[in-house]
């Protein structure tokens, strides 16, 4: 008799530490080496395991049933942040297959199973508004079949959820349903009036997820007018702030990813817009100062603002060194700062290119400034003899100075064309782009 008691307590750990498995294939095999496996958050993703990937392709994950319901991400190659994919995880054993031409498949998994499943629905209802609308949209009855459908898909599959982490997801992607027939035009301005009404902002389930990403991201991009785009994004963006509300971390979060795609696109206007009117007064209030610089470098180095003052160490014929700063300039109509590196391939190449056309201006035209972004001062001295016609500045320490922060240098070379009164006009991209737009400022206006 006591033998079984203490077979029964010797069996009872293992029984409470049961796990479950998220476990898969990936197609084909020989392109997969790992599998990370995180646990998304508002803001960050937390390690939770990693595994090997067999010659079959076959990975798995042992999960303890204390690890906490949610999204859940899968790394399977660098950069991490393009070869990845979600998914729900709410204690139950997960079998997938990845193709990278067929993308995710799930063997078992109820709840993913619901999500794509509901995604896959409501994309064939939407296929068939748009090919009402298309054939002309008039037959009330056609209209009010899509509608019912619609009505009783969004019914359904929250029935279904019901008790399951995907309701979360399933509720808040509730499109708008019209009580009558109306036409395109208005069916479009009511689902972008009522979009975030099913919402939360709050949701925790939401906010750890991609989900608030991806929404708020389709709405500010789609919902966007053709004719003022950039006035329709910055609408676009005050009407997600609104529909956020009283909650800075994630207001906070989707604004530096919206401010992140602008910067990285250079829509400087709708950038600096998030910037002054929203993030800015956020990132100071949360003392990150990171943010406050690359927010304030970003605007600094826009076309239309001033470019930053520095100095310039000018040498006259009889070697005579006078300092002066770039706003105290004043011989030419242009001013070109191009930063650059002696051990940038790039620069070595279109630098040489940069001389020879300045060659072919006047005086009054163009005036160059090359700031080299660089680490060895002799190297850098004995190439600007090969320049005389431009003013040298060396930047000392690299990506960490001053000058190419405050014009937000991310890369050699950068061309800044700034006009007498040295505001940015123009960022050329290389320098055949400098040439090309150069020329439309140099050439003689048609007359009318």
């Amino acid at each position: 008799m006591n033998k079984k008691i203490l077979f029964l307590f010797a069996i009872l750990p293992i029984f409470l530490m049961a796990q479950n498995t998220i476990k898969g294939t990936f197609t084909p095999a020989d392109q997969f080496k790992f599998a990370f496996l995180y646990q998304v958050t508002a803001d960050t993703s937390i390690f939770v395991d990693n595994a090997d990937i067999a010659a079959d392709g076959s990975f798995i994950f042992n999960l303890k049933k204390t690890q906490a319901p949610g999204t859940y991400r899968i790394v399977y190659a660098q950069p991490q942040d393009e070869y990845n994919f979600d998914f729900l995880y709410n204690n139950e054993d997960i079998e997938l297959t990845f193709d990278l031409e067929k993308g995710l498949e799930f063997v078992t998994s109820e709840e993913n199973k619901l999500w794509i499943s509901y995604n896959n629905s409501m994309s064939m209802i939407g296929q068939s508004l748009n090919a009402f609308y298309s054939s002309g949209g008039k037959k009330e009855k056609d209209f009010k079949n899509i509608i019912d459908i619609l009505k009783t898909t969004q019914s359904e599959f929250e029935k279904a959820s019901e008790g399951k982490l995907v309701l979360n997801f399933i509720t808040a992607s509730q499109p708008y349903i019209p009580e009558n027939l109306i036409d395109a035009k208005t069916f479009t301005e009511n689902a972008k009036t009522s979009y975030f009404k099913h919402i939360n902002f709050g949701n925790p389930v939401l906010q750890n997820s991609n989900f608030l990403i991806e929404a708020t991201l389709n709405y500010v991009f789609n919902f966007s007018d053709s004719n003022d785009q950039l006035t329709s994004y910055k609408n676009n963006i005050d009407t997600v702030v609104k529909a956020i509300g009283n909650n800075p971390k994630i207001k906070k979060v989707m604004l530096e990813i919206l401010w992140n795609q602008f910067a990285l696109e250079e829509v400087e206007p709708v950038a600096n817009h998030i910037t002054d009117t929203h993030l800015l007064a956020l990132a100071k209030a949360e003392n990150d100062t990171q943010l406050i610089e690359d927010l304030t470098y970003f605007k600094n180095a826009s076309v239309g603002n001033i470019g930053q003052d520095f100095e310039i160490v000018i040498y006259d014929e009889e070697g005579e060194a006078t300092v002066k700063n770039l706003y105290q300039l004043d011989e030419s109509n242009n001013y070109l700062i191009v930063f650059w590196s002696t051990t940038c391939s790039h620069c070595l190449e279109e630098i040489p290119e940069l001389r020879k056309y300045v060659k072919t201006l006047d005086n009054k035209q163009l005036k160059v400034i090359a700031i080299a972004l660089d680490e060895d001062r002799y190297r850098w001295k004995d190439m600007t003899y090969d320049y005389p016609e431009f003013y040298h500045v060396f930047g000392i320490g690299k990506w960490d100075n001053e000058i190419g922060n405050n014009y937000n240098v991310k890369s050699t070379p950068s061309y800044f064309v700034l006009d007498s009164d040295k505001k940015i006009i123009k960022k050329p991209y290389d320098f055949k782009a400098f040439e090309a737009y150069f020329k439309t400022l140099t050439q003689p206006k048609k007359e009318e």
